[in-house]
């Protein structure tokens, strides 16, 4: 191994999930929007966004659809956040399903999901309950009033799991969410892809994810 890795924790949509950035650009494709409008309108203001105020449940999704709109429309372009939510939900990896497992094995498992309260969230759609279930500890934003990339929430998963940042190994799609994770000391794998990402897996923990 690299390092003492006593603990792996995932991100989950664009981790265990096909990225929901591929069904943004899809959707602007078919509507004929700018190439990366809806994930400009979410980098704008990205601690206090729409986006961030949902996923901390200040804002329930009917505030989401009017506050997303204002701020797409300031954008030059009037999209509602109600045609933007189903687009988070992704297909499930059964290779980094198959990874999780076999870092449970071995590891503790953790999961920090930036999400949506309410039966809204595509992380409670069916199929994927079981693979939450794999986790030892769950963080959802919208529970604990934080989300990526504060530092607090990362903490918040070392105190549950019992193991210093310096143990950890973290996934995410996002690179300014693995970025507060690096600087905490845990060894983080930005995820481009999924055979990208069990490369970096295996790297990191020692564990043959072939």
């Amino acid at each position: 191994m690299m390092a003492d890795i006593r603990a792996v924790i995932f991100d989950f949509g664009g981790v265990m999930t096909s990225s929901p950035f591929e069904a943004f650009a899809r959707y602007e494709a078919e509507q004929g929007l700018p190439a990366g409008l809806i994930r400009q309108v979410n980098a704008t203001n990205p601690d206090d966004n729409a986006w961030a105020r949902l996923e901390r449940s200040e804002i329930d999704v009917e505030g989401f659809d009017a506050l997303f709109l204002a701020e797409a429309t300031a954008q030059g372009h009037p999209v509602r956040g109600s045609a933007i939510l189903p687009l988070l939900a992704g297909d499930l990896r059964p290779g980094m399903v198959a990874a999780l497992k076999a870092c449970k094995a071995r590891f503790r498992v953790g999961c920090i999901t930036n999400n949506i309260s309410g039966d809204r969230d595509p992380v409670t759609a069916a199929g994927v309950h079981d693979v939450l279930g794999l986790f030892e500890i769950v963080i959802e934003s919208s529970k604990v009033g934080l989300r990526k990339p504060d530092p607090r929430i990362y903490m918040l998963m070392c105190e549950r799991l019992g193991v210093a940042p310096a143990h950890c190994v973290y996934l995410d799609d996002l690179g300014i969410n693995c970025k507060p994770a690096a600087a905490l000391g845990m060894s983080a794998i930005k995820v481009t892809s999924e055979a990208q990402a069990l490369r970096a897996l295996a790297a990191a923990t020692g564990l043959d994810l072939g």
